[in-house]
Parts: structure tokens; C-alpha cells; sequence
């Protein structure tokens, strides 16, 4: 049987009496990261007095999922298998998606814990109304691919849900300010950490904030859903707008296919 079991998100005392249980009896651990995973469970073994588990560690990633499938496959109705994520929930954003496809083609018991999740977790501190929300993990580091990614976030109609990392999140807040300064965010830093740290206001006056601050950390960013007296501009409305060649450029590579050199360089041609 598979289980796949959430590990705390910072504080190690939002681990389960469950998950612990689960950890003694386990002869197979498949893990995001061992080391990530080893050292947790020495940390329960010493403040909880958990039994540190006889069991084999390794790791399972994009990069080599399919490998230990294959390697390990037939084992998994004769073993208790555990799968880890190196914090919160797994599956969510991380490469247990291939184990649980497995288990389901092969028929094979397979069970979810219900644990911490950074995401709902970020989205009940933010306070935004609605229900609803939408879930990007993280964008693409860059490019066009990028700026496509943000694009849809910020235009789908409802309040969306972005990780990111501390060197990327100053040039988030600089991409979102240029696409609607008055967009409602909330932040939340190392959540259930030592460092936790919740920020909301609209991207201006963050970015304004930010500017004073050392930003370190992991960082859930929640985007307000476009208010529905806003409308988003269409292409053609874009090419008429009266702007200096390099901001429609931007706007326009985010419409189309053509990157941003190749427009400001047919603007300026016009």
C-alpha cells in the first residue's frame, strides 16, 4: 500500500499522531528529498518520542520518477510505502502526481492524508471574500512563457494563488505593478515559521513597503480577482491606445506570439 503523508510546512508540531504511526511502520520511504525527509524524522524521534523507522529512503523527483517506478514498482502491494513532499501537502506542485497515476493504473491501495497545505492555509489568512480561487503554483522564470502565465493570473476573474521564491518576488511585484497598480495582494512569508509574516494592500503601496525590506524566505502570493467593473483590453484596443512605444510593446507581446523586441521595433517603424 501507498500512503502519501503531509509533513509540516515550518512548525513540526503540525505533524499527526496519524502520520507518526504511519512513519514507524513504513519499510519504503519515497521522498522529494531524503536528507529533507531523514531529518525530519530524527526531529520527531527526539521531541516526540516517534520510533525512527527500518526503512529503505530514496528519493523521487521529475527527474528520476519514472526510474524508481520501474525499479520499484512491483514491491509497492507488499511493502508499506510511504511518499513525502519535503513539506505540506504532497502531490500539490511537486512530482507524487506520476506515483499516484501509477497506483491507479496498476491497481494498486493507495491512500491521502488530509494535512497542511500552504495554499489553503495563505488563502484562509488573506481574508478575501470569495470562495473561489485558482491555484498556479509557480510562473515560469521567464520569457514570454512568463508573462503569458502572469497574464491569465491576473485576468481569469477569479483570486489566484502564485508561489515564489525571494529572488524572484521583487521582480513579481514590479511585473504585476505595470499591469495594474491598484490590483489587491496578499503575502504571506514562511508560514507557520519563526519569520511568519502576512502583508495585504494593493500592489503600489506593497511594492512601496517592500523597497525598505530584506526579502528572504518562501513567499505565497494571493492575487485579488479582477473587479468586475474593470475590463481587459482587447488587441485591437491596445494598438490604439495613445502610449509610448516600449509599454505597448509589452502589452502587445502578452496578446500575440511576437516577443517584445519584435514589437517596439515595428512601433517605432509606424
Amino acid at each position: 500500500m501507498i500512503t502519501f503523508v503531509p509533513t509540516p510546512i515550518g512548525n513540526p508540531q503540525d505533524i499527526t499522531i496519524r502520520a507518526m504511526k504511519l512513519f514507524e511502520k513504513a519499510r519504503l520511504f519515497l521522498c522529494e528529498d531524503t536528507r529533507q525527509t531523514k531529518r525530519l524524522l530524527r526531529l520527531l524521534e527526539e521531541r516526540f518520542d516517534m520510533a525512527y523507522p527500518e526503512a529503505e529512503f530514496y528519493s523521487f523527483n521529475e527527474h528520476n520518477g519514472q526510474a524508481r517506478l520501474d525499479e520499484f514498482g512491483h514491491t509497492f502491494t507488499e511493502k508499506e510505502v510511504i511518499y513525502v513532499s519535503d513539506a505540506g501537502m504532497p502531490v500539490i506542485s511537486d512530482p507524487g502526481q506520476l506515483l499516484v497515476a501509477y497506483a491507479q493504473e496498476h491497481d494498486i491501495v493507495y491512500d491521502v492524508l488530509p494535512g497542511a497545505s500552504a495554499v489553503t492555509t495563505a488563502y484562509a489568512a488573506s481574508g478575501f471574500e470569495e470562495g473561489k480561487f485558482l491555484f498556479y503554483a509557480f510562473l515560469p522564470h521567464k520569457g514570454k512563457e512568463r508573462s503569458a502565465a502572469l497574464a491569465e493570473a491576473m485576468n481569469n476573474g477569479y483570486n489566484t494563488i502564485l508561489y515564489e521564491s525571494p529572488h524572484r518576488l521583487e521582480k513579481l511585484l514590479d511585473e504585476i505593478l505595470a499591469l495594474d497598480e491598484n490590483r489587491e495582494l496578499f503575502l504571506a512569508k514562511e508560514i507557520s515559521k519563526k519569520y511568519q509574516n502576512y502583508y495585504r494592500g494593493t500592489v503600489r503601496t506593497l511594492h512601496e513597503t517592500f523597497q525598505s525590506l530584506t526579502i528572504r524566505g518562501e513567499w505565497v502570493v494571493v492575487i485579488s480577482a479582477q473587479k468586475s467593473t474593470e475590463q481587459s483590453l482587447s488587441f485591437t484596443e491596445v494598438l490604439a491606445l495613445d502610449l509610448p512605444p516600449k509599454p505597448k510593446a509589452k502589452l502587445l507581446s502578452q496578446l500575440s506570439e511576437k516577443s517584445v523586441k519584435e514589437w517596439y521595433a515595428e512601433l517605432i517603424r509606424n
